[in-house]
């Protein structure tokens, strides 16, 4: 009986040392923010690349990084001897065709007084013709007369027909070559332009990637041109956190090339296809004080403030187990008791229900 009581005393004894080694911590109030993480890039808002269309030689380079550029502004000059040569053809071929359809067509002339003097001849045939009917009917003249009058007054008209389906069918060849002309001006006109580099709206040269004298080929990258102060933040947030994101949002960010300046940003619109290569949506933000980010394509790491609360009762995070409860101290013994969680860090949570601020919570290994 002495050594069950012994033994009891010695488990009793181990139970209290046990836990008089335990650390715990209480509760604070403090203020707590939640946000959700996410990298990116600065781009210059409206950013866009010019691109080569045609291969060949840059033979002039009008502009230079950090110059203002208006829409339709001529940038590069590519060598385009062979289509400056091709549109002067077109235009000589075109100017043909407009005189040819003109009222000083030599060949719409020439048409003109044959189907002119072919109605002359018909007009006189006939008058002959009916003349010599009238004739024949009152018994006056021969038929040899008439009948050589009705055939002349039958070939007069064949002639007067032919002359007139010449003329027309002349003016309407004439007119679709015209046509083929202004086709081709146009089609050598383009050519010419694919040689001619220019930009495609208002802004500043941010970098011009060829030199004079530069080979380039077709589709290749030769001018990035963006608006001159304005910054767009394009950022990547991972799937699991992007039902948190809404626009207004505010986001605080730092850049790589300003080192631990804060700058201040707000969320203004989220995209809804998601990157399948790294499982992350695009979303975008813009500046939203004074301070700006001077550069472009600078790397950043952001955070996006989901909510906020002041003086609320917060813990370590890694105090709470699976996310809704915590072991606490009462006397010598440690229980686990049931919590909610609400606004969490990746450091803290907040505590809504389940413990107090004189309450003794258990550390978790991790954190002695």
């Amino acid at each position: 009986m002495r050594i069950s009581r012994n033994i009891s005393y010695l488990i009793l004894s181990l139970f209290i040392t046990s836990c008089s080694k335990v650390h715990t911590i209480h509760p604070i109030r403090k203020d707590i923010v939640e946000t959700v993480y996410a990298s990116g890039k600065v781009m210059a808002d409206s950013e866009y690349t010019v691109y080569a269309l045609s291969p060949g030689t840059i033979v002039k380079k009008l502009v230079k990084e950090g110059d203002a550029v208006k829409k339709g502004q001529l940038l590069y000059v590519i060598n385009n001897t062979a289509p400056a040569a091709r549109l002067d053809a077109a235009n000589i071929t075109y100017e043909k065709a407009q005189e040819n359809v003109s009222s000083r067509s030599r060949v719409l002339g020439d048409l003109k007084l044959a189907m002119q003097n072919a109605n002359i001849k018909f007009s006189n045939d006939s008058l002959q013709y009916f003349r010599l009917k009238s004739l024949w009917s009152q018994n006056v003249g021969t038929k040899s007369a008439l009948d050589n009058a009705e055939t002349q007054y039958h070939m007069s008209l064949n002639e007067k027909k032919s002359a007139q389906e010449k003329y027309y069918s002349t003016v309407n060849d004439l007119n679709v070559s015209l046509k083929n002309a202004q086709s081709g001006v146009a089609s050598a006109r383009n050519d010419l332009s694919n040689y001619l580099i220019r930009s495609e709206s208002n802004g500043t040269v941010y970098q011009m990637m060829k030199e004079k004298g530069e080979a380039v080929r077709a589709n290749e990258a030769v001018v990035l041109i963006g608006k001159s102060t304005d910054r767009l933040i394009r950022l990547s947030v991972d799937q699991q956190d992007i039902n948190l994101v809404q626009p207004g949002q505010q986001v605080l960010l730092k850049t790589d090339a300003t080192g631990d300046k804060i700058y201040n940003a707000k969320v203004v619109r989220i995209y809804p296809t998601m990157n399948e290569a790294d499982q992350t949506f695009r979303v975008d933000a813009i500046f939203t004080g004074q301070d700006t980010q001077p550069y472009i394509h600078t790397s950043i790491e952001a955070n996006i403030v989901i909510q906020k609360k002041k003086q609320a009762l917060v813990i370590p995070i890694k105090s709470v187990l699976n996310g809704d409860s915590v072991k606490v101290k009462e006397g010598n013994r440690i229980k686990t008791t049931p919590v909610k969680i609400g606004i969490h860090t990746l450091d803290e949570a907040e505590i809504l229900s389940g413990l107090g601020e004189h309450s003794e919570v258990v550390e978790s290994s991790s954190d002695k």
